[in-house]
């Protein structure tokens, strides 16, 4: 529930940007984010076009916000969980690959949105309403801005602690790995177009984690 001591109009603000976030990810399917259209996001979510580029700028933000939102959760139920090392990145991938099955064409526009920019963008703040709306019960959390860098960095100090990353590859070799399999392993299950994501993400561990 939103608190009192946020006012109507920065309630309104973050529940219109959501409605905007929302509709576009309810379009994406197996589509990809280029191909939809700010006209389409907009009489979805019944907001003018005015609203969605002051919220908005640019229409690929609802892609960053995304990231932003979707890493989010993942980062409070690995903590909820008490997930470490390797079985924080098996999450991370596990999610990818149910999102992958909900939404086929999400991460290929992020891959490309991406490979466009050539770095991993910056993630935007939350006001404190939409931090409410979004993370209802974790908002401590929800205020923090991911980092995905970070949290493989952490894993696999944590894996490299408990023995389980190969004696041969160092922390800082094993992260710059795991971003190639987060990205490029899902790329290659589409070249072999294989419905199991997840299965190509495991492949690829294998490599670096000590059995």
């Amino acid at each position: 529930m939103i608190n009192a001591d946020l006012s109507l109009r920065e309630i309104k603000k973050a529940k219109t940007k959501l409605a905007l976030y929302e509709a576009g990810m309810s379009l994406i399917g197996d589509r990809m984010f280029h191909e939809i259209m700010v006209d389409d996001i907009c009489r979805q979510a019944e907001v003018s076009k005015v609203t969605f580029f002051k919220l908005y700028p640019k229409k690929e933000d609802l892609l960053i916000y995304y990231m932003r939102v979707w890493l989010t959760e993942q980062i409070i139920a690995i903590d909820r969980a008490g997930l470490r090392g390797f079985e924080v990145v098996r999450h991370l991938l596990q999610g990818v690959a149910r999102e992958s099955a909900h939404r086929p064409g999400m991460m290929p526009s992020l891959i490309s949105f991406l490979s466009e920019m050539k770095m991993h963008p910056r993630m935007p703040e939350l006001s404190e309403a939409e931090v409410r709306l979004l993370f209802p019960g974790q908002e401590e959390q929800g205020r923090v801005s991911p980092n995905l860098f970070l949290v493989f960095l952490h894993a696999m100090q944590e894996a490299e602690q408990e023995g389980k990353l190969r004696t041969e590859v160092t922390v800082d070799e094993a992260v710059k790995v795991l971003f190639t399999i987060f990205y490029g392993s899902f790329l290659t299950a589409q070249q072999f177009a294989s419905a199991d994501i997840y299965g190509f993400y495991e492949l690829h561990l294998r490599l670096i984690e000590r059995s």
